[in-house]
């Protein structure tokens, strides 16, 4: 009996020693994202699509973009400009040699993950000459490491009075893009 009572002492104590003190445990706040505030720039690599008369065409399009971004919590707002040249891209006998876009962005912040809508005017330069116009799409950015970003992103262009000619184009685009943060 002496020897059941001595058993059952232990256990008790070692059960009070695992348990720890009473005092209330600490719970941690959950995490409310990344930090996506900071400039960035990178390159990217896509495939485009025009429309113009009822005629279209479709191609490759590289390019490079620089912008910054300021994270509100959940919330990111930002702002970029890129240059985006198109490979062989002819509609209705005019060519579509490059585009020139500002956008501001807002995202959602998911930790490791953005995803953002963009809306912004661009310039296109063309055969008929430049031409001024509107692009909106949506994105998403995800980080790789704290400074290095993959992503893509999807924009609907539209142009009006190409060259002053009266000629309207649309285009849509969608690309691949690899950013370095600082």
């Amino acid at each position: 009996m002496k020897t059941l009572m001595t058993a059952s002492a232990i256990l008790v104590s070692a059960a009070a020693a695992q348990a720890g003190s009473l005092a209330e445990p600490v719970v941690e706040p959950a995490p409310t994202g990344g930090d996506w505030t900071g400039g960035y720039a990178g390159l990217s690599f896509g495939a485009i699509q025009s429309e113009l008369g009822g005629t279209d065409d479709n191609g490759q399009s590289y390019g490079a973009f620089a912008g910054y971004d300021y994270d509100f919590g959940r919330f990111v707002l930002g702002g970029e400009l890129d240059y985006q040249a198109a490979n062989d891209l002819s509609v209705g006998g005019v060519d579509i040699d490059d585009m020139t876009r500002i956008k501001l962005r807002g995202g959602y912040d998911l930790g490791q993950t953005l995803i953002y809508a963009t809306l912004g005017a661009e310039r296109a330069s063309t055969s008929l000459g430049d031409a001024d116009g509107g692009v909106a799409g949506l994105g998403l950015d995800y980080k790789v490491t704290e400074r290095m970003t993959v992503g893509a992103e999807y924009l609907a262009h539209r142009w009006t009075d190409i060259g002053g000619t009266g000629v309207d184009a649309n285009a849509d685009t969608l690309s691949l893009r690899g950013a370095f943060r600082f």
